[in-house]
């Protein structure tokens, strides 16, 4: 990955088609970040950002499929769901009818 900046005023990536542009006043903006202006660090971090989502969407859509959910539900999920409590459920009187067989 590799942000390149050409002339002061345009940088570009050899790992995304995203672009920054200078606006003058150390302004940047970023294509696919529309009515912001970023510093030069910050144009820099977010096509860095453009560099690095591709081959994660990839791996992830991969194991999304695996459990029958698209890519963007697998993220939502992941992202919005709460983990369960790392507290034991309190005990009760069951009766067992049988055991379940556990998963190979």
């Amino acid at each position: 990955m590799a942000v390149h900046v050409i002339g002061s005023s345009l940088m570009t990536s050899d790992c995304t088609p995203h672009r920054a542009r200078s606006v003058g006043q150390e302004g940047w903006v970023v294509s696919y970040l529309p009515g912001r202006t970023l510093t030069c660090a910050q144009a820099v971090a977010a096509l860095q950002v453009a560099e690095a989502v591709p081959p994660l969407l990839d791996s992830v859509g991969g194991l999304a499929t695996k459990v029958g959910l698209t890519l963007l539900e697998a993220l939502g999920m992941a992202i919005n769901q709460q983990p369960w409590d790392d507290q034991p459920a309190p005990r009760r009187s069951v009766r067992r009818y049988g055991e379940v067989a556990a998963c190979n």
